[in-house]
């Protein structure tokens, strides 16, 4: 009898804590718990096989690309102070001039008193973009 009674409790005692199968996604995404996200990229990133080439530069490269930079920032500097009709006396644009820079050549042309045109031509496909800047002076 005793043992009856220890078997009816048992499977009672397992059935009552029984719940539901209740599924919980561990993508944020998709509804997961949102410090998952962490962990998920870090595993992903882990597994990736491909990798970005690293070009390195030579110091005369970095030296050539820092000086076009630095000159490209003075025209458009430059050109933007003309746009707006501030008076630059040692202008790089006191007559048309022509930039070359790696496949492209920028020519700026001030003949007109209402525009400034900029002419961008790649050299490799004969493509041109002319760019035209209202004067507000």
């Amino acid at each position: 009898m005793k043992k009856i009674a220890l078997i009816i409790i048992t499977i009672l005692s397992f059935s009552a804590s029984a719940t539901e199968i209740i599924y919980t996604p561990i993508n944020p995404s998709f509804g997961g718990n949102p410090l998952n996200a962490n962990m998920l990229l870090s595993k992903a990133q882990a597994q990736n096989k491909h990798k970005a080439p690293v070009i390195e530069k030579g110091y005369a490269e970095q030296f050539q690309d820092s000086l076009e930079r630095t000159y490209l920032n003075r025209m458009v500097r430059e050109i933007t102070d003309m746009a707006f009709g501030e008076d630059i006396e040692d202008s790089i644009f006191n007559q048309d001039s022509i930039f070359m820079s790696g496949d492209y050549q920028i020519e700026v042309i001030t003949s007109t008193t209402d525009s400034i045109t900029v002419k961008i031509t790649n050299i490799l496909d004969d493509s041109v973009v002319i760019i035209e800047v209202p004067r507000f002076g």
